[in-house]
Order: structure tokens, then C-alpha cells, then sequence
């Protein structure tokens, strides 16, 4: 363990929080927040300027639907370009979540890096560690799935609505289940039919 909490935040060492420094930091970042979320749908350019205060990075054309959750309102978040979130995206951003280019989040999903030891001596005393979550470019991140700390998720990859990720998934496949697995790799098929049977006509 390390005795300075704001190193811990981000080196996956257990800490106790209640550093009043940073809650007073954290506390600024959900203000912000809550900002965000009180935006009207017409307020597009205020809700853009407001992501680019909150986000570690943003990249240009991402689009964030609120209400937005996270810990540190952002803070530790770094978004690619055209990233798109759909309600109700959830961040535990207690340390570092990177998002790639053109990556798609349906509704509900919770993204987690904050974790509680097992032991329940160490817990009953409120130990947290942080451990990044990394998803790569041009993913799609299904209604309702839930990421642990320290997994990633490779390019091209699509989680299945619901499930839940708690180990690396790679790139080009489609994943689902709790917990997720690999299902298949992406291939011609995906070529031909874009859901089911119904074909891409786009040649």
C-alpha cells in the first residue's frame, strides 16, 4: 500500500479514501456533472464545451445522450472521435477509461475500474484499488453490459446486450454472455447480412 492517495488512485493499489484535498476535487468534477445533465436537447454546443471540461480528452463528434453517471464526473476519461453513448451510461471513473474512434454505447451500460478486496477484514475497513478499462476503435458495447476493472476490449469488437466482461475480450469478434465470451470472429457473413437475414444492400 501506498501512503499517498492520489498516487494509489491510478497504480491498482489498495488505499482508504477520505482525502479531503480530493473530495474536494471529486466534488468540483460532479458539478460539472451535474451540469451536464441539467442541459436542455436544444444545448448541444453547451453540453460540447462542457464534455471538453469534464473529459481528461475528447476527441471531436462524440455525443454523450444524459443522463451521464461517474464517480469523478470524467475526470479520468478519454474519449476518440465520434464516440457515441446512449442514457444512462455509467463511469466509474475512479481511475483511467479509454474509449477508441467511432465506438458505439447502447443504454445502461457501466463501465468500472473501482473494485473492493475479497477478504472481508480488508473491506470492512472501505480498502478500494482502481484498475483501467480500455475499449478499442470502432466498437459496439450492447444495452445493459457491464465492464470490470482492468479489462479491454479489442478493435472491431461487439459485445452482446447484457453481458458481462470480466476478462480481456480481442479484437474482430462478437462477444456476449455473463461472463462474456467469444462466440465468433467476425466475418463474410457480417459482409452479406447486417442483422439475421435482412441483407446490406451498400456495395
Amino acid at each position: 500500500m501506498v501512503k499517498s492517495i492520489k498516487d494509489s488512485l491510478h497504480n491498482s493499489s489498495m488505499y482508504l479514501p477520505g482525502d479531503k484535498e480530493l473530495a474536494e476535487h471529486q466534488t468540483l468534477c460532479l458539478e460539472r456533472l451535474y451540469d451536464f445533465n441539467q442541459t436542455r436537447p436544444s444545448e448541444l454546443k453547451k453540453r460540447e464545451a462542457l464534455l471538453k471540461e469534464m473529459f481528461a480528452d475528447i476527441g471531436e463528434d462524440c455525443y454523450i445522450e444524459p443522463p451521464l453517471h461517474a464517480n469523478w464526473g470524467g475526470n479520468h476519461v478519454h474519449f476518440g472521435k465520434n464516440v457515441y453513448a446512449n442514457f444512462n451510461l455509467t463511469l466509474v471513473d475512479d481511475t483511467h477509461i479509454y474509449i477508441g474512434d467511432y465506438t458505439m454505447i447502447g443504454p445502461n451500460v457501466t463501465i468500472a475500474t473501482a473494485g473492493h478486496p475479497i477478504l472481508p477484514e480488508l473491506r470492512e475497513k472501505a480498502y478500494q484499488f482502481n484498475v483501467p478499462v480500455t475499449i478499442g476503435r470502432n466498437c459496439w458495447i450492447g444495452a445493459g453490459s457491464i465492464l470490470l476493472p482492468g479489462v479491454s476490449v479489442g478493435d472491431n469488437t461487439v459485445i452482446g446486450a447484457g453481458s458481462i466482461v470480466t476478462k480481456d475480450i480481442p479484437s474482430n469478434v462478437v462477444a456476449v454472455g455473463n461472463p462474456c465470451r467469444v462466440l465468433r470472429e467476425i466475418n463474410d457473413y457480417d459482409k452479406e447480412f447486417y442483422f439475421k437475414d435482412l441483407r446490406v444492400l451498400e456495395k
